[in-house]
């Protein structure tokens, strides 16, 4: 074999060795990513409107698994509370233990601890304050204040304030916290700034954006490493004949 025939056997099986490198890390970021995300996420159909605009009905959410102490004012969280019904519900924490709920000042926004908040996450309708049923709730130590964000048509804590519990939800019944709308692809819902000023602050992002692209690369690799190989050699071959 002459060295020109050397130089591209010894091309051809870097090319090999490089396309199988390529395809052992892509399977490692995807397995690893969709592992990863099984561990820390949990998958839940929304079945109502109550949540809209951020989730609308049947959006397929992804829910990072939290303990209680982890809610922050502002959060999405599912729960489940046998009050409200034996089964998971989606709403968003507008009050914690401590906190004093009053709806509405007169440009009917709600007003948390004497401060207006600019719920900008709200539907037009319900920022205008339509059906809007006057309230006042204060929220004991260990306990959340839920709402949902389609005012008009969401049943949460405005409609249990007659109950025993006053309307408010145990931390222990939260299940998770919903950190993206997965289909209809949606993105990730974000922490609202209503209520980053008060004490506490919001919550931090989960990882869901960093697992989608260690998913994402990892399919990159896989599809152009499994490609680069067989092309590699086709090129080597073609130069071949031509010599």
């Amino acid at each position: 074999m002459g060295e020109a025939g050397r130089k591209e056997d010894g091309r051809g099986r870097l090319g090999n060795v490089l396309s199988g490198l390529a395809v052992a890390v892509g399977c490692v970021l995807f397995l690893g990513g969709f592992a990863w995300g099984a561990l820390v996420y949990k998958p839940y159909t929304v079945p109502s409107d109550s949540m809209t605009p951020t989730i609308n009905t049947g959006d397929r959410v992804l829910a990072q698994r939290i303990s209680g102490d982890e809610v922050r004012r502002g959060d999405v969280v599912v729960f489940t509370d046998e009050v409200w019904g034996a089964m998971p519900m989606v709403k968003r924490v507008v009050g914690v233990g401590g906190d004093k709920v009053v709806c509405c000042d007169k440009q009917n926004r709600l007003q948390l601890n004497g401060k207006a908040l600019d719920e900008t996450y709200l539907p037009a309708a319900s920022r205008q304050g339509t059906a809007v049923t006057s309230f006042s709730a204060t929220v004991p130590e260990g306990e959340l204040f839920l709402l949902g964000d389609e005012r008009r048509t969401s049943v949460d804590s405005r409609g249990h304030l007659g109950d025993s519990t006053h309307g408010t939800v145990p931390l222990a019944r939260v299940d998770a916290r919903v950190d993206a709308v997965a289909w209809p692809v949606g993105g990730v819902v974000e922490r609202p700034g209503a209520f980053a000023d008060l004490p506490g602050g919001v919550s931090a992002p989960g990882p869901v954006k960093l697992l989608v692209t260690a998913v994402v690369v990892g399919v990159v690799l896989i599809l152009g490493g499994a490609a680069y190989g067989p092309l590699a050699s086709m090129a080597g071959r073609r130069k071949k004949v031509r010599a």
